[in-house]
Parts: structure tokens; C-alpha cells; sequence
């Protein structure tokens, strides 16, 4: 073998130990991928711009409630695909784990975090009640994902995590950016 027969063959072996493709099928690996990403990519695509969030009152406005899931805006914005991309490699993983029923409970429990976490910032909640509502469904969620794959494969668990902290983090240094801005002369 060359030198690059063996690069290529280390990083086939790299990628199938990345995405748990061990002993599976070229093609169940791309249907998982293609199924994973997809439905991240629709979930992303509704809540970035499909629903419309409803419009804050002025007495919202004035005491500064403001949505606690929200996409980030400015630069910050390319930071959203990468949140989302960690548990979707987590999923790629579940996926390619051996079929049995905590890999099919796992996966439900995926695909329901990801429609409610898109959900919550379409919807953009306001009142504090629905902001308590949104972030306890989307921990509630990605901590029960992140359980039921750790149980499958520990890596898959470590790349679980909730979004909202991401998102938040994002948006919090956005608006210390803005402030920056806004203080020069």
C-alpha cells in the first residue's frame, strides 16, 4: 500500500469510529445522515422563518421581556447551524447504533426535541410562564435524548446537549458587542 492508500483507509476508519459506523452498510449510514440532517435543516428553516413570532405589547417592551428562545442575530448568526449540528451528530450516531428498542425510543425523543426546540424560537415567548414552558421542554427533552444516548454509546450522550444554552450564550455576547459599538465615538 502508498502512503496514500493508508491516509484514505485511516480516515475511512476515523470516520466510521466518528459516526459509530461500525459493521453498517454504506447506504444505512447515508440514509442516517441524509435523515438526521434533513430533518434538523427543516426544523431550523420553519422556526427561522415560517412562523411568524407574535408582536410584544409596550408593557413587555418597557420591562424589557424578552423572548428567552431566539435565533442569534448579526455575525452570531452562523453560530445557530453548529448548535443544532451537535445533537444531530449525536443522532447520526444513535442511528448507527444496533436496532433495538432504547435506539428507536432515543430517536423519537430526538425528533421531538428538535420540533419543540424549533417551535420555542419560532414562537419567541415573551411572558415569563411561556419562557419557563419553552426551557424546561428543551432541556427536559435533550436530557432525556442525551440519557437514552449515553445508554447506546457514550459519545453519542457527550454530543447531546440543550440548545438554549447555546443559543443564549450567543445572543448575550451579541449584545455586549452591540453595547461596545454603540459607546464609541
Amino acid at each position: 500500500m502508498t502512503d496514500i492508500d493508508e491516509t484514505i483507509d485511516d480516515v475511512r476508519e476515523a470516520a466510521a469510529d466518528f459516526l459509530n459506523a461500525d459493521g453498517r452498510s454504506a447506504g444505512h449510514v447515508a440514509l442516517g445522515i441524509a435523515a438526521t440532517v434533513g430533518f434538523a435543516l427543516l426544523a431550523t428553516a420553519l422556526a427561522s422563518g415560517a412562523i411568524k413570532p407574535p408582536r410584544r405589547t409596550a408593557a413587555q417592551r418597557r420591562d424589557g421581556d424578552a423572548p428567552v428562545a431566539e435565533r442569534p442575530r448579526g455575525a452570531f448568526s452562523l453560530i445557530l447551524p453548529a448548535v443544532f449540528s451537535a445533537t444531530t451528530l449525536s443522532a447520526v450516531r444513535v442511528w448507527n447504533a444496533p436496532s433495538n428498542a432504547t435506539r428507536t425510543s432515543a430517536m423519537v425523543l430526538w425528533a421531538g426535541a428538535q420540533t419543540i426546540n424549533a417551535l420555542w424560537i419560532a414562537l419567541r415567548p415573551a411572558s415569563r410562564g411561556m419562557q419557563i414552558a419553552a426551557a424546561m421542554t428543551s432541556a427536559g427533552l435533550a436530557a432525556a435524548f442525551a440519557h437514552e444516548a449515553r445508554k447506546l454509546d457514550p459519545t453519542a450522550g457527550k454530543l447531546a446537549n440543550p440548545t438554549a444554552r447555546g443559543v443564549g450564550f450567543v445572543n448575550a455576547m451579541g449584545r455586549k458587542a452591540e453595547a461596545r459599538q454603540a459607546t464609541m465615538h
